[in-house]
């Protein structure tokens, strides 16, 4: 269904003042956890500006090739439709170029030939056009409410040391007026906030309970998880390395299994261009 990643990148902007918690050392632990409100507000410091500059900057300093995978099952999880879609991204060209840049292309989790059309729907093909599901209908001040935070841990992760934050949703009557409020208030997950940066280094959603559209009558997703991934540059750029979705569900009378697989690989450094003399 589209525009589900945006409203789900939506979430890890989650910032302000949230309950505050105390958790006691453990063994082993170089020094007590942090709060969770104290991580939320770290989150919080560093949305907004502090990571479209980020994200420009690496897009300005480095070429990758990004690679994209769609695959419809049918009920037996069988792979009945796949499609791949592979390209070299580099910023500074797409710019002198007039291109659109990957953040463009990656609004749709549909495949590229199925947004532009309306095919025939079968468990191949979907055409589900919600335009409710977009993440700039849902300020932080909306979503912050609907949340439940708890420091439960640190770990480890691609070298670097990581507090682990979950989430549930509160309990209580949220916002429910389309689907997309009653997707975001049946999501649940874990968070991996770097220790030092405190960008969410690695982040893990899923459904809690099954979602209907229009009362059922459209559609209903009764499962979906999502991981994904963001890797460090030498010099601090944070990038999505990996994201990884899987959505079960009807669409009118058409059940449908679809994951979607995305890899930024093998980022270069581009060496700045001579002064012509």
């Amino acid at each position: 269904m589209k525009k589900l990643l945006p409203v789900l990148a939506a979430l890890l902007a989650l910032a302000g003042a949230v309950p505050a918690q105390t958790n006691p050392p453990r063994p082993g632990d170089a020094a007590p956890l942090p709060t969770a409100d104290f991580l939320v507000q770290r989150i919080a410091a560093r949305s907004g500006e502090t990571e479209e500059r980020n994200d420009d900057r690496f897009d300005m300093s480095y070429q990758y090739t990004r690679t994209r995978t769609w695959e419809y099952r049918n009920r037996q999880g069988e792979v009945t439709s796949r499609e791949e879609k592979h390209s070299v991204e580099n910023k500074p060209e797409r710019l002198a170029t007039g291109h659109a840049g990957p953040a463009a292309e990656a609004e749709s989790v549909l495949p590229p030939s199925q947004a532009a059309k309306d095919p025939a729907l079968s468990e191949k093909h979907a055409n589900v056009r919600n335009q409710a599901l977009k993440g700039k209908d849902y300020a932080i001040t909306n979503l912050l409410p609907r949340f439940q935070f708890t420091v439960i841990g640190r770990e480890e992760l691609n070298g670097r040391e990581a507090f682990l934050v979950d989430f549930k949703p509160r309990s209580g009557e949220l916002p429910g007026k389309n689907f997309a409020d009653k997707f975001i208030n049946k999501t649940a997950g874990r968070l991996w906030v770097d220790a030092e940066d405190y960008a969410v280094s690695q982040a893990q959603f899923w459904l809690t309970e099954k979602v209907n559209v229009f009362g059922g009558l459209v559609g209903s997703v009764w499962k979906f998880d999502s991981t994904f991934t963001r890797w460090r540059t030498p010099e601090g750029y944070w990038y999505a390395r990996n994201v990884d979705w899987h959505l079960e569900g009807r669409e009118l009378v058409v059940n449908r299994i679809l994951e979607y697989h995305e890899r930024k690989l093998d980022p270069q450094k581009i060496a700045p261009k001579a002064d012509a003399r």
